[in-house]
């Protein structure tokens, strides 16, 4: 019983100490953010070349990448809304074209 309270004593342990030391030190957004300015204005001062260009087509790329995800989300969330209206909307035109088809000679301005 004293070694199985040994083993799960050392476990929590260990699992608090990954948690609090690996997990504690988790990035912010805005690292990123501040670690590109950083290094474009280190490799300026060294005078070293760098594309400036493929670092902003990286960064569009990576903001791109992130409104995608939320543009699906929004379109997720509101799914039931848009199918709810295009179906509406092609119950009206289907019945526009049965009222059309089931009159003769005689067609109304919808017809036409």
């Amino acid at each position: 019983m004293k070694k199985i309270l040994v083993a799960i004593s050392v476990i929590m342990i260990s699992l608090f100490s990954f948690f609090f030391f690996l997990g504690y030190n988790s990035v912010k957004a805005d690292e990123k953010t501040t670690a590109i300015i950083g290094h474009v204005i280190t490799q300026e001062i060294q005078g070293n070349e760098m594309d400036h260009a493929e670092v902003m087509s990286n960064e569009l790329t990576a903001l791109m990448h992130k409104y995608s995800i939320e543009m699906t989300t929004v379109l997720l969330q509101y799914m039931p809304s848009i199918l709810d209206s295009i179906s509406a909307q092609l119950r009206q035109e289907l019945d526009k074209q049965y009222k059309c088809s089931l009159q003769g000679d005689y067609k109304n301005k919808e017809c036409s």
